[in-house]
């Protein structure tokens, strides 16, 4: 129940974030899903299925497969286009370039669904963008997190 009600709120994305959401839907609805249906079939064929390792592996990842073809869709149907919009201020799609002890760094703050901290992209929900949200270019800000305060001055916003 409680991940149902998570999953029905809007989901704050990108354009390009949805195209890919909705590519990923496509694969796992067209050839995920008959890719494991056949070693599902193929298992079948071994014979008694209560201690076939195959089938049950098989059906494991069904199951998962179609939990994520579930999510997907809530997050497709729920999807909220993020506007852009360069007024200065830091919001969910700006590029924010930040300086702290260690240097600079820049960050896309974007919503849950499109998180990659690798390439740069963070999360409005997470400790760094919520400090940044609603700031300029100009202004610090403090990151409360687990490991503690960090200061980091907004070098630019776009």
């Amino acid at each position: 129940m409680l991940v149902t009600l998570m999953l029905d709120k809007p989901v704050l994305i990108t354009p390009e974030g949805l195209d890919k959401l909705q590519q990923e839907l496509d694969h796992l609805r067209t050839e995920v899903r008959a890719e494991v249906a056949e070693r599902i079939k193929y298992a079948k064929e071994f014979g008694d299925l209560s201690e076939n390792a195959e089938y049950e592996q098989a059906k494991n990842e069904q199951g998962m497969i179609e939990g994520r073809i579930l999510t997907l869709e809530r997050m497709v149907r729920n999807a909220v286009i993020i506007e852009e919009h360069h007024d200065g201020v830091v919001q969910v799609g700006s590029v924010v370039t930040v300086r702290d002890e260690f240097g600079e760094e820049a960050f896309t703050i974007v919503g849950p669904a499109e998180v990659d901290v690798a390439n740069g992209r963070i999360s409005m929900e997470s400790p760094v963008g919520k400090a940044l949200m609603g700031h300029r270019a100009g202004e610090a800000v403090e990151v409360q997190s687990p490991a503690g305060t960090r200061s980091l001055s907004i070098v630019s916003v776009s």
